[in-house]
């Protein structure tokens, strides 16, 4: 007799074969399945104390035959253990921002500002419409999740995250595999915005190396395109948080303080700001940034 979970049971075993952890979400839903630290019966993997889902994901392909033979679970990934950074590109869930940009261009956008092409890689469509780009993470390099790190509705997962793998089906719709037989190596531009900055010594700032160079100019692209697709209402405050965030770049003397200036004032007239409202906004937020970070620190 077929196993009416065979077809769930085969996207996990085939997500293990690829190297990746997985773990049982709820049958047609998103969230894991397994028990929460209030409900841990303290047996089994917690017999020594309650385990959550990344630490219980697995590539045991005895375990997760067991686990799904039974149930139609949905497979979640754990991206950290996987070794995977996952970069999430969302489509707007508001109906009267249709004409926005989606995750998809805002993505494509920052790749053409950094020079280069949107990375051939492992994708996955989501129920929504969306795509999930899998990358493989450098050995030794902890990434966490990040939310708008990149631009408007562009997240990563990894560790500390998980994404719902390829075979997955929800009342939204399935999540299919759709291109890319493997997940390439995290492009270097992108690792430049999300890696933490090296912990400096307390010594006098040294010269500008090439990589924080490539690192601040990555990151003016991308708070100038935050500012740029920043939505009516919302585009004061993007103008002065990318000052902000910039501003530490100026006092580490990664970039220079007219640059960011013309580079924000541009980005802020075009969303649609007026000149002198630009100006007083970077005034203040690049003065606070600039006074608050003259010694620089770890930063995500």
């Amino acid at each position: 007799m077929r196993n009416p979970n065979e077809a769930l049971m085969r996207a996990a075993l085939d997500a293990a074969e690829r190297g990746w952890y997985v773990f049982p979400l709820r049958p047609g839903d998103k969230r894991p399945a397994l028990h929460g630290e209030a409900t841990c019966p303290h047996t089994g993997d917690c017999a020594d104390g309650h385990m959550k889902w990344e630490q219980r994901a697995t590539r045991d392909p005895d375990r997760i035959r067991t686990t799904w033979w039974h149930t139609p679970y949905n497979i979640g990934i754990a991206t950290g253990p996987s070794g995977l950074l996952v970069v999430d590109l969302d489509k707007p869930k508001h109906k009267g921002s249709w004409d926005a940009p989606d995750g998809a261009a805002t993505f494509k956008a920052l790749c053409e500002r950094a020079g280069h092409a949107v990375p051939a890689t492992y994708r996955v469509r989501t129920a929504s419409g969306g795509e999930h780009l899998y990358f493989t993470a450098p050995d030794g390099l902890r990434l966490t999740n990040t939310a708008g790190t990149i631009g408007q509705l562009v997240d990563t997962r990894a560790w500390g995250g998980y994404v719902v793998a390829a075979g997955s089906l929800t009342p939204a719709g399935p999540y299919e595999a759709v291109c890319g037989p493997v997940a390439a190596p995290l492009p270097l531009w992108l690792q430049s915005i999300l890696q933490p900055a090296p912990r400096a010594s307390q010594g006098p700032s040294g010269p500008v190396t090439a990589q924080s160079r490539r690192y601040a100019d990555v990151a003016l692209t991308n708070e100038t395109w935050n500012v740029v697709t920043a939505q009516v209402g919302q585009r004061e405050g993007a103008l002065f948080r990318a000052a902000r965030a910039l501003g530490r770049l100026v006092a580490w003397g990664d970039l220079p303080r007219h640059v960011v200036e013309q580079a924000l004032q541009e980005a802020g007239e075009t969303a649609g700001l007026p000149a002198a409202q630009c100006r007083s906004t970077l005034r203040s937020a690049l003065n606070w940034s600039i006074a608050h970070n003259q010694t620089r620190r770890d930063t995500a």
